[in-house]
């Protein structure tokens, strides 16, 4: 048995009722509580969040836990709603827990939830309903590659120069018309044609990281500057464009604007729950999503 308050325009109590005066009936401080609070996104998702008594910090950890899906800043229209779940106690106070249960952006007609977990330490995570974060996930390789033709260097021979120069990315060798995708979703800062660099796309992730894919043959129909593309999904294909010696992809990732090694620099990954902490949060998961 739960009581459930909704807290929107109007206010809403649900209590279940025994079924006679002769049953017995536990009393409403022993059952949980919870505090259904929406909003519509008429400025930002922070300030739609706020207005529903989600504090700044707890608002700043939930932004991070939907941009892997939404960018926030571009994706919400008028008319999209925030909701929240929040724990209002035993006592079913009015003054509910700052941090959410559950917090459901509705973006038109899709539904893009969250759900927390806190750690060992009490700090607090959001997750998707499978126990996954939903935060920034990066793939290693942008294709499939048949060797590393050319390392990450600080000072290397360039072969079409005849000098010696820094290489800013890493070659990985690949029949031409071979498939490069996306490694993590982002929004395309630049696609055409560079002197070195014949056909390329320059992509910024999730801020710190940008990622450059060079010598490419063409690239994949629709795409612009501007353009936002999703991890995994093909933005071009290989090829021997600008100074090339043979077909091949050089590929950088940079991050705060400064080329690292992508085969060793430190990428965002998603985590998951333990097995023990999933099942947990399985439970809860099917308790509130049917009150977002």
């Amino acid at each position: 048995m739960s009581l459930l308050s909704k807290d929107s325009t109007q206010a809403v109590a649900r209590v279940p009722i025994p079924a006679s005066a002769s049953a017995p009936v536990v009393p409403a401080a022993q059952a949980p509580a919870f505090t259904v609070r929406e909003a519509p996104v008429e400025r930002t998702f922070a300030a739609a969040a706020q207005s529903i008594g989600v504090d700044a910090g707890t608002t700043a950890i939930l932004s991070r836990a939907f941009r892997d899906e939404l960018d926030l800043s571009r994706d919400l229209q008028p008319g999209d709603r925030v909701s929240a779940v929040f724990d209002t106690g035993s006592d079913n106070s009015k003054d509910p827990s700052r941090e959410p249960l559950a917090v459901r952006i509705m973006r038109g007609s899709t539904a893009h939830d969250v759900f927390l977990q806190k750690n060992r330490h009490g700090q607090p995570f959001y997750y998707s309903k499978d126990g996954v974060s939903p935060g920034p996930a990066f793939e290693r390789y942008p294709l499939d590659f048949t060797r590393v033709s050319s390392a990450f260097s600080l000072r290397r021979f360039d072969p079409v120069l005849h000098r010696w120069q820094s290489h800013d990315g890493v070659d990985l060798a690949a029949p031409a018309g071979t498939p490069v995708h996306a490694t993590a979703r982002g929004v395309i800062r630049f696609i055409g044609r560079q002197a070195g660099y014949g056909n390329v796309i320059v992509i910024q992730n999730p801020a710190p990281f940008s990622t450059t894919f060079a010598h490419l043959s063409h690239f994949a129909k629709g795409l612009r500057s501007g353009s936002r593309v999703r991890r995994d999904q093909v933005i071009g294909y290989v090829g021997k464009t600008g100074w090339a010696t043979g077909a091949h992809l050089h590929f950088e990732v940079h991050v705060n604007d400064v080329p690292q090694d992508p085969l060793k620099v430190d990428l965002p990954q998603k985590r998951s729950l333990a097995s023990d902490e999933l099942r947990q949060f399985e439970s809860r998961v099917a308790q509130l999503t049917p009150l977002l």
